[in-house]
């Protein structure tokens, strides 16, 4: 009976011993977090090795041992052993994070090179721009995974967020530019040239990245009809064009390391005010040379038509004022303008000489536009009706 008990605990016991992962079956796929990186980016690389997961006393890390070896490596250089370990005792996914360290040459400096750490959250790769990056899994009995990512300048893009802004109002720039993104582990700066047709100068500003490693870079503009432009406050008349620019140096083939490209892009900055309301005018009136508002009026006798401008708004406006003159069969028999300047907030009278050299009705009309070319209202037309003797 004991022979027979002892027989029966050897052959029913569970017997626990570490189970050797399956080799010869493709199982542990490998992922990169990005379908391309830049030269200085961060790669983000998992390994889904679920046989690595099933042994009873659960494998911490992988790749830098004799069960299996990982490399990382580009067509320069080669980095190896490499650790993957996983975020929990029961997952089934190995992770590791590798920065690349290439030429930054936006600003015409070197980072400093270096192949160096071991993973999983510490190392460094050298990759060239144009370039790719491997993860190679090497299993016993000559199993191999391979996974790559290819690594590449790109052609930038920056834009305001909006196609016109009120002037009153705030501008958001965003540049979009993964080659600036020098350092993953913090947040990079770059400076942006902004100008606007009344300020050619313009000013630089400093774009900030909106996250770690993000790439895409966010500067905000405020701007000012009354002062002088400074730090992030740009000078504007509503109806400039604003400008942003700046070089991009890190493009893709087939353009080579000398070689640059301007990006660059604009909005319209329109007024607060109502295009209408921007100016007002006051009914004419005429008088003689010293100023005296005259009653009568004859032919022959020179007298001026005299009109009143106010400026509603707080900024210098350019502005034509003019007056033409029909008879009483709606034929031009005068046209005559003044083209000016009037402060924000000012009231200004404006005058021109007329003798009429026929006696008649004759309707006076007076016109407020920016300029003889564009011809855009700044106040409605008025208009006023005189008999000559």
């Amino acid at each position: 009976m004991l022979i027979l008990s002892l027989a029966f605990l050897m052959f029913f016991s569970p017997i626990f011993a570490e189970q050797i992962p399956t080799y010869d079956i493709q199982y542990s796929p490998i992922f990169i977090d990005k379908t391309v990186y830049s030269s200085t980016d961060k790669d983000m690389m998992n390994i889904l090795a679920s046989t690595w997961n099933s042994d009873r006393y659960l494998i911490h890390s992988i790749g830098d041992d004799e069960d299996g070896t990982i490399k990382i490596s580009t067509p320069e250089f080669t980095h190896m052993p490499f650790e993957f370990t996983k975020p929990d005792l029961n997952s089934e996914m190995f992770t590791t994070e590798v920065i690349l360290d290439g030429f930054s040459h936006n600003d015409d400096t070197d980072t400093t090179l270096r192949t160096t750490g071991n993973g999983p959250m510490s190392g460094f790769l050298k990759v060239d721009a144009d370039s790719s990056i491997t993860i190679l899994f090497e299993f016993e009995n000559g199993v191999v995974l391979t996974k790559s990512g290819p690594t590449q300048w790109s052609i930038d893009t920056i834009q305001f967020s909006e196609e016109n802004y009120l002037s009153d109002k705030t501008a958001l720039l965003r540049v979009i530019d993964p080659d600036l993104n020098l350092n993953p582990e913090s947040l990079d700066r770059i400076s942006i040239k902004v100008s606007s047709n009344s300020d050619n100068a313009g000013i630089k500003v400093n774009a900030i990245e909106t996250s770690k490693g993000s790439g895409v870079f966010i500067a905000t503009i405020t701007f000012t009809q009354n002062k002088s432009s400074s730090g992030n406050r740009l000078f504007v008349i509503p109806g400039d064009t604003i400008f942003a620019k700046y070089g991009d140096h890190t493009l893709p083939k087939p353009y080579s390391t000398s070689d640059n490209l301007e990006i660059k892009t604009s909005a319209k900055i329109v007024a607060s005010i109502p295009p209408l309301k921007k100016l007002q005018i006051a009914p004419i009136f005429l008088s003689d040379a010293s100023g005296n508002q005259l009653k009568s009026f004859s032919t022959n006798h020179q007298m001026q038509i005299v009109g009143n401008i106010t400026n509603e708004q707080n900024f210098k406006q350019k502005f034509i004022y003019l007056i033409q003159v029909k008879d009483e069969n709606n034929f031009v028999t005068s046209v005559s303008w003044i083209q000016g300047e009037i402060s924000g907030n000012q009231t200004l009278d404006v005058s021109q000489s007329w003798t009429p050299t026929l006696s008649g009705t004759y309707n006076i009309e007076s016109y407020l536009w920016n300029s003889l070319t564009d011809s855009i209202p700044l106040s409605p037309p008025l208009s006023t009706s005189v008999f000559v003797k």
